[in-house]
């Protein structure tokens, strides 16, 4: 469900970042209280001859304290090309009205006693800042670590933030950063974080067989070359975490066709809050694109399979699922799809989008 927010701050991080809050009204706390990881979807309606743009952004706010009003800030980098974040950074000021999707997603951790790691690159540090700073406040037997890349030192964001956590935190909190184009006075040297790099570079860090949790966070290739690594090192996929900002269409090869493709007409059942309905599957489209024909209010953001906003449970039926980088394989295991990237296989399929 998307509420109407007014925009209290939009604040300048970098050249081509800002970070903006929302004002939440008390009859909205309920709803707007998240879990650290989480991320909400912005809508901007379609008008003036331009079409309705949405996004997926992560909270950067810690979560609230139980009694504590929650405080609902994102983070959003520009994207060549991206209708929202053009809009959030060229024009977006405050006493402005977005509309704003609940907190949702699944790479998050409660506050827990152990010792945590994260992997970020870019805009990836969004959700992991409210991941530290929401654990290293609550709970005093947990240590994080930060290993994070950016291209510049004017490029990254939340350097005060991250700063305040070394501050609060100093025997609890382990900062690396690494920066792809330019050299630091002290520090590692300036390139990628790649496979190869951090294999060399995370025994020497830190105990890896003492680290509870991974998270992974940014770009794809980062985050792929960031799981080889720990994979090789030894890790548990069960402790590997991930989630990605953005997918580069040249970095992965389109998925080839199914032999199993359906050609005859398909029929498509879908239960979305609490009402169910039943809609034929036109050629070619996706069971999103089946939903969004009869109930506009079906979830999702990207339609690219990054987000994960579109997530729902296959009850029956099969499907070809083009492209997954939202849901983690325990997901898909258990039924779960990604609306947006699903094509049906079968004459029937029923999805559960409220599971």
């Amino acid at each position: 469900m998307f509420h109407a927010l007014r925009v209290s701050e939009v604040e300048r991080l970098t050249d081509d970042a800002v970070a903006v809050t929302f004002a939440l009204p008390p009859a909205l706390h309920t709803a707007f209280r998240h879990t650290p990881g989480q991320h909400i979807t912005l809508r901007r309606p379609s008008g003036g001859g331009e079409a309705e743009a949405r996004r997926t952004y992560s909270i950067c706010s810690p979560a609230a304290a139980e009694g504590e009003a929650p405080v609902l800030r994102v983070g959003i980098r520009l994207v060549d090309g991206g209708a929202f974040s053009t809009y959030a950074i060229k024009e977006l000021i405050a006493g402005d009205t977005v509309e704003v999707m609940e907190p949702m997603g699944r790479f998050t951790l409660a506050p827990r006693p152990g010792r945590f790691a994260a992997i970020v690159g870019g805009s990836g540090i969004t959700p992991v800042l409210s991941i530290a700073a929401t654990l290293l406040a609550r709970e005093p037997e947990a240590r994080f670590h930060l290993v994070r890349s950016d291209r510049t030192a004017a490029s990254t964001m939340f350097l005060d933030e991250v700063a305040d956590l070394k501050d609060r935190f100093p025997g609890r909190f382990q900062l690396v950063t690494v920066l792809s184009r330019e050299e630091q006075q002290s520090g590692l040297p300036s390139g990628r974080l790649d496979e190869e790099r951090l294999t060399g570079l995370l025994p020497a860090l830190l105990p890896l067989g003492e680290v509870d949790g991974w998270y992974l966070c940014g770009p794809f290739g980062l985050v792929q070359g960031a799981e080889q690594a720990l994979r090789g090192l030894g890790v548990d996929r069960a402790r590997i975490h991930q989630e990605i900002f953005h997918v580069d269409d040249g970095q992965t090869a389109a998925p080839a066709a199914s032999a199993a493709a359906l050609t005859a007409p398909a029929k498509l059942t879908a239960t979305l809050d609490g009402r169910s309905g039943s809609w034929p599957v036109q050629e070619g489209e996706s069971l999103l694109e089946t939903v969004l024909r009869a109930r506009s209010d079906a979830p999702y953001a990207c339609k690219g399979g990054v987000c994960g906003t579109c997530r729902a449970f296959l009850v029956a039926g099969e499907v070809r699922m083009e492209r997954n980088y939202a849901l983690e394989p325990e997901e898909t295991d258990a039924g779960y799809v990604l609306a947006c990237q699903s094509h049906a296989t079968t004459p029937e399929v029923e999805l559960d989008f409220d599971r």
